[in-house]
């Protein structure tokens, strides 16, 4: 895998009675972190007096570096809602950690979101001729600050983010907690998931089903696309006035971003996962001695490559899990270091054999070519790449950070040239047309391999 990141998820809860959330939000982050290492939040509210009582912590680093016991105990509240993020809007810093807390005339919010609003700027400059406040300085901010205004002429909460809703354009799942209740709304397209869980005494809302299981929740559904839904004194009310028949799901949450042990909108990640394996088998058949993946990403892939080629499967990497991120190294050669740090090649599986290497992607390249310099010093007699993904060629509007096109190997090269530069014996990817299958025929967003973005997008 290159350097494809995630921008965020979410986790929210509603719980009745004197109970405290904070810790079960904690567990709910811990599960979605996959989705965002630079920075975690979490903000509660304990719904007592008319503005409620809002708790707040955010800080840089991972869930369990923000969070101690004791910064836990200190947030008191049953309804909350929680963030983990890697920016791709906004600059990364403590600054734009999430969650955002406005007080306003009429209350209090908090607000955590998931991708990418794409016509952020024009409702800010909207913001700013209307004589609103200036220092937008996100996406998430943008859509809080619409919100506290549009609070301003509605008779509640609900219909505030119902009309702000309306003017968003792109790839979301936002979470708005206010003093008693807790919405939870996904963009119309289904770009981004989102999910119902039931837990004792309420619900929960979390961007995977993984962290659902993370609370001893019970899965109820996944939020439609376009849906609103609204929790309060205990009930569950569902508005799909914005819903629409046209859907395009992100493809490469089945190929990269969810848990494994997830399930989207009724389809299995893992499954989705061993099928694309699969038919890369059988259009891309090869002699070979084993079948391998790259840790973690391509290991499932690999299964089902090694399942329907019959070539046996097998762990030719060690992946030592106490290496820091690699991908935050500042520079190339650090990062190419921390690769090295990360992953060792199990000589005594690999040398002398034909392997067929197995991974999601290829961004930049360098880092398949590191993998397979790695297998050849180690005795390997060749190298076959394959990819459970089809090239990418068109950077990503909604939420995930793909590199500009510049950054992109296959946009550059043919994938002869590609297997040239990574020094493979031969390269494959999946198709295009396989991806439906992948995924159960679910609609998707595959803009990223064809161009075809699901909203205007110059």
């Amino acid at each position: 895998m290159g350097s494809l990141r995630e921008e965020c998820g979410v986790f929210g809860i509603w719980r009745q009675g004197q109970v405290d959330v904070a810790h079960d939000i904690y567990y709910g982050l811990i599960a979605l972190q996959h989705r965002g290492q630079e920075a975690a939040g979490i903000a509660v509210c304990d719904m007592e007096g008319d503005l409620g009582n809002t708790c707040l912590h955010k800080d840089m680093g991972l869930v369990s570096e923000v969070f101690s016991g004791e910064t836990l105990n200190r947030l008191k509240g049953n309804v909350g809602i929680g963030h983990v993020r890697y920016s791709t809007t906004g600059e990364s810093s403590a600054t734009n950690a999430q969650p955002l807390s406005y007080h306003y005339l009429k209350g209090t919010l908090a607000l955590v979101h998931n991708g990418n609003i794409v016509n952020a700027a024009a409702l800010r400059e909207q913001l700013m001729s209307e004589g609103g406040v200036f220092r937008a300085t996100c996406d998430t901010e943008v859509v809080a600050m619409m919100i506290a205004k549009m609070r301003a002429k509605t008779a509640s909460i609900e219909e505030a983010v119902k009309a702000v809703t309306k003017h968003l354009i792109g790839g979301y799942a936002l979470l708005v907690m206010s003093p008693r209740k807790l919405i939870a709304i996904r963009d119309p397209l289904g770009l981004k998931p989102l999910c119902i869980g039931r837990v004792e005494g309420g619900y929960v809302i979390a961007s995977e089903s993984c962290a659902l299981s993370a609370v001893n929740a019970a899965f109820v559904r996944d939020v439609r696309p376009g849906e609103i839904i609204t929790i309060r004194d205990g009930e569950l009310f569902s508005d799909e006035t914005l819903c629409h028949e046209r859907q395009a799901h992100c493809v490469f949450e089945y190929i990269y971003f969810a848990r494994l042990d997830s399930a989207l909108d009724g389809i299995s990640v893992y499954s989705a996962r061993f099928r694309a394996g699969e038919m890369l088998s059988k259009a891309n058949p090869i002699e070979a001695d084993l079948v391998t993946g790259v840790p973690e990403s391509g290991m499932t892939a690999a299964a089902g490559y090694a399942f329907d080629s019959g070539i046996p499967f097998v762990h030719a990497f060690h992946k030592n899990s106490y290496v820091g991120r690699t991908f935050i190294k500042p520079t190339q050669q650090e990062r190419l270091t921390g690769v090295h740090m990360k992953l060792n090649v199990i000589t005594e599986v690999v040398r002398g054999k034909r392997i067929v290497l197995i991974d999601d992607s290829i961004v930049r390249g360098t880092t398949i070519a590191n993998l397979i310099t790695m297998l050849r010093q180690a005795g390997a007699t060749a190298v076959h790449v394959r990819i459970s993904s089809p090239p990418f060629l068109y950077p990503c509007y909604y939420g995930t950070d793909v590199p500009d096109n510049s950054q992109l190997i296959a946009k550059r090269c043919s994938i002869e040239e590609i297997r040239e530069q990574i020094g493979a014996d031969s390269l494959s990817y999946l198709r295009i047309a396989d991806l439906k299958e992948m995924t159960g025929n679910l609609p998707l967003c595959a803009a990223c391999f064809d161009g075809r973005y699901p909203t205007e997008i110059s």
